[in-house]
This record gives C-alpha cells, sequence and structure tokens, in this order.
C-alpha cells in the first residue's frame, strides 16, 4: 500500500480522502507554518507520495485576516517545499489542492481551460497561485506536481461561510418569506466525492501539470436557492438582482483520463454526491 503524506486531513475535503482513498495516511498535525516540525515531519516519514491540503479557505476568512491567510496558504507551502527538496528519498508524487479563484470572475459567460491565463479573483485566489509557483519548483528534482484547480466544492459537513450552508441556514431560520439578493451569478459546484475520485485518477496516472477539477456545469445561484427552498417548504423572494457574473471550468483535460462529471440536476443529490 502507497504510503500518502497529507495536510490538512483535518477538513472536510482531507476527511473524504482518508475515508475514500485507498493509501496509509501519514497525517501532519502540526502547524504548517512552523518550518521545523513541517521538516521534522518530511524527514522522519518515507512517503510514496503528498497531498497538500492545508490553507484558510473561505474567502471571507481570507478578507478578514489576509497576513494570517498569506503565512499559512504561501509560507506553509514554502516550508513544504523546502523540506521536500531537503529529503534525500523523494516522494514521486505531489498533488496541490488549489482553486478556480486563480482565474478571473468575468461578466461574460466562459469556460476557463488549463491554459487560461491567471488572473485572481480574490485575496484567497492570489494566496493560492503564489503557492502554485512554490510547488512548482519541486519538479527540478525528478517530483511529478500536480495541481488541481477545485471549483465550487460542496459537501453535508460544510459550514457557513460557504454559498450552500449560508443559503440553508438563511431559509431554515426565516419563518416567513425570505428576501435573498445578489444571486444571479453562474458557478461550477462539484462534491468532495467527486473531488476524490478526480484526485485518485491523477494519482493513478501519475499526472503533474495542471487540472480543473470540476464538473463543467453552469449553475445559477438563484437555482440553487430556489432548489434549496423547496426541500425546506419556504417561499423565497429574489430581489436586487445584479449584473451577472461567471466563475466556471472546462474539465476536457481532467475527462480524457476517464473522470466522469455528473451532470446537473434540480436534485439536491448534485451538490453531494
Amino acid at each position: 500500500m502507497l504510503k500518502c503524506g497529507i495536510t490538512g486531513s483535518t477538513g472536510i475535503l482531507g476527511k473524504n480522502l482518508l475515508k475514500n482513498l485507498p493509501f496509509k495516511f501519514i497525517p501532519y498535525e502540526y502547524d504548517i507554518t512552523n518550518h521545523r516540525k513541517v521538516e521534522n515531519w518530511i524527514q522522519n516519514n518515507k512517503f510514496d507520495l503528498i497531498i497538500h491540503l492545508a490553507a484558510i479557505v473561505p474567502t471571507k476568512d481570507v478578507e478578514k485576516n489576509y497576513l494570517r491567510a498569506k503565512r499559512v496558504n504561501i509560507l506553509g507551502t514554502k516550508n513544504l517545499v523546502k523540506s521536500i527538496i531537503k529529503k534525500k528519498i523523494k516522494p514521486k508524487w505531489v498533488f496541490f489542492s488549489s482553486t478556480s479563484h486563480v482565474y478571473k470572475i468575468s461578466k461574460k459567460m466562459n469556460y476557463n481551460t488549463e491554459k487560461t491565463k491567471p488572473d485572481p479573483s480574490s485575496k484567497y485566489g492570489i494566496t493560492k497561485f503564489l503557492a502554485e509557483g512554490e510547488l512548482k519548483k519541486l519538479s527540478k528534482y525528478n517530483i511529478k506536481v500536480c495541481i488541481g484547480r477545485i471549483f465550487s466544492f460542496t459537501d453535508k459537513k460544510q459550514t457557513c461561510p460557504y454559498f450552500i450552508p449560508t443559503i440553508i441556514e438563511k431559509i431554515k431560520k426565516s419563518k416567513k418569506k425570505i428576501f435573498l439578493n445578489n444571486l444571479n451569478h453562474y458557478r461550477d459546484f462539484i462534491s468532495t466525492k467527486q473531488i476524490s475520485s478526480a484526485i485518485s485518477i491523477l494519482q493513478k496516472k501519475e499526472k503533474s501539470g495542471i487540472y480543473n477539477i470540476c464538473n463543467g456545469n453552469k449553475v445559477n445561484l438563484i437555482k440553487v436557492a430556489k432548489i434549496f427552498a423547496k426541500k425546506y417548504k419556504k417561499q423565497i423572494d429574489i430581489s436586487d438582482i445584479k449584473k451577472t457574473t461567471y466563475l466556471l471550468g472546462q474539465n476536457k483535460k481532467l475527462k480524457n483520463l476517464g473522470f466522469k462529471p455528473k451532470k446537473f440536476t434540480n436534485n439536491i443529490d448534485y451538490f453531494y454526491k
């Protein structure tokens, strides 16, 4: 069984990977910004591969404490890269969970490909794009580095301030008609289970380079709100509709490896399975 070092294993995606991927996981359990502990973890274990997830993710959390986010997302990645470079017997494959936020949020409908020029749409996107640059340094040491740009991921255990749990909370708390605004935007939702499947495919084929991890479906946030309002038998009123924006991905590169994205349906299971 392959030995896999993993950072960020206590997060929602990390827990899903521990459950679904057939590796002997060796989690990093300390602060990723502590270089000495990161180096000790790398030096004291033999890894066949490493999956790097540790990060401050919600864009609102990054905005609140950008300095902390830069330390975790960028410095933490630098610590990992420097430690791997120092290691005599290095892992053969490293996966990094990046984000669709390295792309620009567009006012026109377009699907970002892996060749789309990065233009981070948020401070979170900036930290991830800079971290991508750090990971790429490992390719000089005969290590295959795979960067997965993950789009809007969802999970039943996800909490606020992510979009779906935030909408659910508003709907469940309201006793009367719910007034929602600024939802006329299109995003590409993918479940953690689908992400696990994508990472498994990429690892089995030992792929390197950049891959969009997405379903390739444009889903309007208004429609998402209506789907969950129907589940909880609540009425919603969509007002203050502002200009439409898009953050969508093309997944042809991943599909060519055997990834089977889910087609959009009005069923809630689409967001979780």
